[in-house]
């Protein structure tokens, strides 16, 4: 299974964020499953796709043509896919993978993993999305989201279908019955 994690070109303020991208790494490589990411270098991009290849599993990365994401571009990787665009990356990643999974991060993750989420709602996919809540990074998305279903603006089957926790157990049995 291609499994797409958005996550940081940055590590963050506090280790548990590193920690947990380690261990969506290595739950990749124990299930035999290949990562697919942002194809960067730095930060928790590249403590998980590192930690993927230290472990033997395979990394495929998606990276657009943009000077400044070019710059962390990870020349170590098992595959790169060059796009021309964050847009066509996107797609591409999308594409790609058979489960999504949002570790913290900024702008850029938060952009990616709203697309899925959309997506997801509309129906335009029909695969597992989970946010990895480490240390409940998540939960003021989650209170939104709420939120929007309370004020009619989303519905409640769409909030069941998104997996909100920092288990590595419950992710891999979400994703494993989804």
């Amino acid at each position: 299974m291609n499994i797409a994690v958005y996550c940081g070109a940055a590590k963050g303020k506090d280790k548990a964020y590193e920690e947990a991208a380690i261990t969506v790494g290595k739950w990749i490589v124990e299930n035999g499953h290949t990562l697919v990411y942002g194809g960067g270098n730095v930060g928790l991009m590249g403590v998980l796709a590192n930690t993927v290849l230290e472990l033997g599993g395979k990394v495929i990365g998606v990276i657009p043509d943009i000077l400044f994401i070019r710059e962390q571009r990870h020349d170590g990787i098992t595959e790169i896919i060059d796009t021309h665009s964050m847009s066509e990356r996107r797609n591409k990643m999308i594409e790609l993978s058979d489960a999504f999974i949002a570790l913290p991060g900024g702008p850029g993750t938060l952009d990616e993993i709203s697309e899925i989420i959309m997506f997801i709602r509309i129906q335009e996919i029909n695969k597992p999305c989970v946010l990895y809540d480490t240390k409940g990074f998540y939960q003021p998305l989650r209170d939104l989201l709420l939120l929007m279903e309370k004020e009619g603006f989303m519905e409640k089957s769409d909030l069941d279908k998104l997996l909100f926790s920092e288990k590595m157990d419950e992710v891999a049995d979400y994703i494993s019955k989804f």
